[in-house]
């Protein structure tokens, strides 16, 4: 940690990652001062912890005497605070350069993929802490049952979100790789479904000499992505739920009160495991998370045991209350894909029950993009609303509005709502004992669910 005797800014503190530094850095006794937008859980987690937190950006948030300045990637090369540092000369590094200097001299395993990378890492971590591994770990979203999502833990394995957001994951050199899917996504960074299929490919390239590139065979993205490396110094397994692999879930049974299935290695079974947690596509993620872990030595049986323990990560199919009769849920979903599995796994969950799902757009390129498939994800659901778009980075694109997107969808009936008032007041009304209300997407759309709850009351 030497490197990190501070004080060090962070441009963007109160992103999943930015925090996850600002958290580590705090818990090494690093000053710590950083900037965002607005307040968030976050925001207010990293100042409990003893950072310095300001709110905009203006070149008088970073302090004197700063001695390195962290960026996320999402800051444009214009923020006043980035161009305050370069003014000073202080260093800058982008938030994956930080990981990766924070996570020398461990064994990492890094996470990939479109979809499911928070919850089959937190899975991880959570398997290797109960089998008293002490890993160190840095997730997209905080796990309840570890009661936060970083941490250095004592141990020589580190457990990574691997973000292919601007080619973030290029800066990471695993020894264990772990690839759920390849579904092309972030086009208004990588251009061509093309380019997005490559960068994995770079990130597999990336696993140390003798490591282990993990695939989900299930999807045709990750199984060609291990084609591919077929010509890699590394050894290559695949797993999942159908078909010929090497790690299998078979005999998978899905109920309203989570999943069961057999676990194969090789063709021999290690034994049954029961979940939590509906839906195939989490059997897919546990099946991931097992591998690795036995990868890792830890006993089958410790495995069984924290899998079933596990309760999730949050904003992945969590209960936010009930009110009235109507249960209300939240889910990150932000991709057609995910959508559809949340749906599916409601449905599997909640037979004979009317859902209703509350869905913020996630950036106006999003929507574009994949506009064809956002038409045609919804089916399973029986009303929809869909909230004005969480623009993050961008502006508007004519026509791709979420106005616009409501208007198109044929089924289920939508309707569109300009702000948080507007969605609760509309499901609400849509509401009715007996009903399961989903917030879905990866803004701050999760606001939303407590506000119904209080209006449903």
């Amino acid at each position: 940690m030497t490197a990190f005797n501070g004080p060090v800014h962070l441009v963007g503190i109160g992103g999943m990652h930015m925090s996850a530094i600002a958290l580590l850095l705090r818990a090494r006794g690093v000053l710590v001062s950083g900037s965002d937008i607005r307040p968030s859980g976050l925001t207010q987690k990293v100042a409990a912890a003893g950072a310095s937190v300001s709110f905009g950006h203006d070149a008088a948030n970073v302090p004197a005497g700063t001695a390195l300045l962290v960026t996320t990637a999402a800051a444009q090369d214009d923020n006043p605070e980035l161009a305050e540092a370069r003014r000073r000369g202080i260093p800058i590094l982008l938030r994956a350069e930080m990981v990766a200097r924070l996570m020398e001299g461990k064994r990492v395993v890094a996470v990939a993929g479109s979809h499911g990378k928070t919850t089959t890492s937190s899975l991880i971590a959570h398997i290797l802490v109960r089998a008293g591994r002490q890993p160190m770990y840095l997730l997209g979203g905080e796990s309840p049952d570890l009661g936060g999502h970083a941490a250095w833990g004592e141990g020589d394995i580190c457990i990574v979100e691997a973000d292919e957001y601007k080619r973030a994951f290029h800066e990471y050199t695993p020894e264990v790789a772990l690839i759920t899917n390849v579904e092309p996504d972030h086009l208004d960074y990588y251009g061509t479904p093309e380019a997005y299929h490559e960068a994995f490919i770079e990130f597999g390239r990336r696993i140390r000499p003798g490591g282990l590139l993990l695939a989900c065979a299930d999807d045709p993205g990750a199984r060609h992505v291990s084609d591919l490396l077929g010509d890699a110094p590394i050894r290559h397994e695949t797993y999942g739920a159908e078909g010929v692999r090497f790690w299998l879930a078979r005999d998978i049974v899905l109920s309203a009160t989570g999943c069961e299935f057999t676990l194969l290695r090789g063709g021999t079974e290690l034994g049954s495991i029961h979940a939590t947690v509906p839906g195939v596509h989490f059997v897919r993620n546990a099946v991931a998370a097992a591998a690795v872990a036995l990868h890792f030595d830890v006993p089958f049986e410790t495995v069984r045991d924290a899998i079933s323990s596990f309760r999730g990560a949050r904003r992945r199919f969590e209960t936010v209350g009930e009110a009235g009769g109507v249960l209300v849920m939240d889910d990150y979903a932000h991709h057609p894909t995910e959508v559809r599995a949340t749906i599916a796994a409601a449905r599997s969950a909640f037979p004979g029950r009317r859902l209703i799902g509350i869905y913020q757009p996630h950036t106006y390129s999003r929507i574009a993009y994949l506009w064809d498939d956002w038409l045609t994800c919804w089916e399973g659901l029986d009303a929809l609303v869909v909230l004005e778009t969480y623009a993050a980075r961008e502006t508007p694109l004519p026509g791709r509005s979420a106005a616009d997107l409501a208007a198109a969808i044929a089924a289920p009936p939508a309707s569109y709502a300009s702000d948080f008032d507007e969605a609760v007041r509309q499901a609400a009304a849509l509401a009715r004992p007996g009903d399961v209300v989903f917030t879905i997407g990866a803004g701050d759309v999760v606001e939303a669910g407590p506000r119904l709850l209080e209006a449903l009351r």
